[in-house]
């Protein structure tokens, strides 16, 4: 498996690459913006935001533009605002530093896990299906949804986080209880995680899939009805609740 290391701190580079190549990793490790994006496909990109040449935030947009490479960003200082711009563009984790290199190396082994799965398609098309609303369709043994029959592509948070409330559709859930159960509570930083992915899967699914925000108390899954279905009273309901955007908890 092929880890592009973009950054130019050499301690960082020197450390990794031994560690990497134990677990069965091979390093490319480039210094600039530009040999980053100059660089070949590979399997996942560790991406320092300090760089010498461009600004870290654009290159990690431009990694993102042409591939859904897994991308790891790691960043010299834990900013709430910093970590939630760049789950905006594409990232799927954030690490600040002190870096734990045990702790990165688990954090890639289970988005490898995860973009394996979501790629992966199984012999005969999606198999081991639940289906939620009669519109919602998830495949969990390769991490797919599908939405009326269409695939809806979805990074690997946004599928835990769907996942997650359409195991109870139109039931509230709190933040908190959300931020447990996706990113595993503490080591995950400011719940503000969740209205970025909350965002995502509503650009995502349109309006066929409601993630609403209950003011004061968290969020709950809603199917709309499907072409040609008659609104029920549930539908009637979600008119009145308030969305994110416009008054957060």
């Amino acid at each position: 498996m092929h880890v592009l290391l973009v950054g130019s701190v050499h301690d960082v580079a020197d450390s990794l690459r031994p560690a990497l190549t134990r677990h069965g990793y091979d390093l490319i490790w480039v210094r600039t913006g530009k040999a980053a994006l100059d660089t070949p496909a590979v399997d996942m990109v560790l991406l320092a935001l300090q760089l010498p040449d461009l600004n870290g935030l654009d290159v990690c947009r431009k990694l993102r533009a042409r591939s859904d490479v897994p991308l790891i960003v790691m960043s010299s200082r834990a900013d709430e605002t910093e970590k939630i711009t760049v789950l905006e563009l594409g990232a799927d984790d954030y690490f600040a530093k002190p870096f734990v290199i045990r702790e990165l190396i688990a954090r890639m082994r289970a988005l490898h896990r995860r973009h394996r799965g979501w790629l992966t398609v199984g012999e005969g098309g999606v198999r081991d299906t639940r289906t939620v609303g009669g519109r919602l369709t998830f495949d969990q043994e390769a991490r797919r949804v599908f939405l009326d029959g269409a695939e809806v592509r979805l990074r690997p948070k946004e599928f835990d986080l769907l996942t997650f409330l359409a195991e109870q559709p139109g039931t509230v859930v709190p933040r908190e209880t959300i931020m447990t159960a996706v990113w595993g509570g503490s080591r995950s930083g400011s719940t503000k995680t969740v209205d970025v992915h909350v965002s995502a899967l509503r650009r995502k699914l349109g309006d066929a899939v409601a993630v609403e925000c209950v003011r004061g108390l968290g969020f709950r899954l809603l199917l709309r009805p499907g072409p040609g279905a008659v609104p029920d009273r549930q539908d009637t309901e979600t008119q009145s609740l308030t969305r994110l955007g416009d008054a957060p908890l």
